[in-house]
This record gives structure tokens, sequence and C-alpha cells, in this order.
């Protein structure tokens, strides 16, 4: 799904070009996605049950500086959307433009190193019965993640947000 939304942002980056002008629904609601599925729930799910499980392990010094690059790629895809808020909230279409490139180069990028380099190799860590307990977890913190969003949806709207 996250390949399906780079798409759709490719494709208002090459609108923007064009007309120089950005469609602000459009950004806020890729913003809302990179926040909430990419961030909260797929990073989420790395940092705060694969990657604390692999942390467990002995991994190899590849593995080790592979997940340091992922986390170190999710900072900067917060960063970004933030950036990318910022200007659309501002109405900087050279900055909204900025950002989004920055956006649709890294997730195709950073997609092929989580698939190829880490997931799959990476389970070798693992014994079945623990590969079947990170599964059920994985289950339990997406159904847990409608109850987040609209959790903080409602918090702010009671501090004034509308």
């Amino acid at each position: 799904m996250i390949e399906k939304m780079v798409a759709l942002m490719k494709e208002e980056l090459t609108n923007i070009i064009k007309t120089k002008e950005a469609d602000p629904a459009f950004i806020y609601v890729a913003v809302d996605f990179l926040r909430t599925y990419a961030d909260q729930c797929h990073h989420g799910k790395e940092e705060d049950i694969l990657f604390r499980d692999l942390k467990k392990k002995q991994l190899s010094p590849e593995h080790k500086k592979i997940i340091e690059n992922l986390i170190a790629d999710h900072v900067f895809a917060r960063k970004t959307v933030g950036e990318l808020l910022d200007a659309n909230n501002s109405d900087n279409v050279d900055k909204i433009l900025e950002s989004l490139k920055k956006l649709v180069e890294l997730y195709p990028r950073h997609i092929k190193i989580e698939d190829k380099d880490l997931f799959l190799p990476c389970m070798k860590y693992f014994s079945k019965e623990e590969q079947d307990a990170m599964v059920q977890e994985f289950w339990t913190f997406d159904k847990m993640m409608i109850h987040k969003k609209y959790e903080q949806v409602v918090e702010k709207l009671g501090m004034g947000g509308g």
C-alpha cells in the first residue's frame, strides 16, 4: 500500500512541476497516510517489535548496520513529512515540491532494503515459535492502531482544534 501512495505522490509531484500548483487536500491526505499508516503502523511494528526482538539476538554487523540505517530513514521521513505539512499549511509550493521529492525518492529505496536485505534474511535469527509470536504481536499492534489514531483526533479536537 505504501508503494501505491508513493506512486500517487509521484503523480502529484509531476503535476506540481507542470502547473506550479499543489493540491492542498491531496497533501493533507498524504501526510495523514504517511504519519498513520507508514510511520505509526509500519515503522512502529518494525521499531517496537521486530527491531526490539532483533536487539536480543547476535546479529551480523551487516544486519546491525541495516537496522541503524532503516531507523535513520524513519527519522528522516518523520522530519520530511512534518516539513511537507508545514509547506502545505503555508502554501509554499517550492517547499512542497522539495519535501515530496525527498519522500518519493526515500520510500522505494527504503522498502527495497527492508524486503531484500533485512526481513527475510533476519528470520533465521528466530525460531518458528518466536516468529509466530511476533506475527501475533503484529496483529495486536494493528488492531490497536485505529483506537490510537482516533484517540489522538478526539484529544486534538478537545484542545480547541475544532
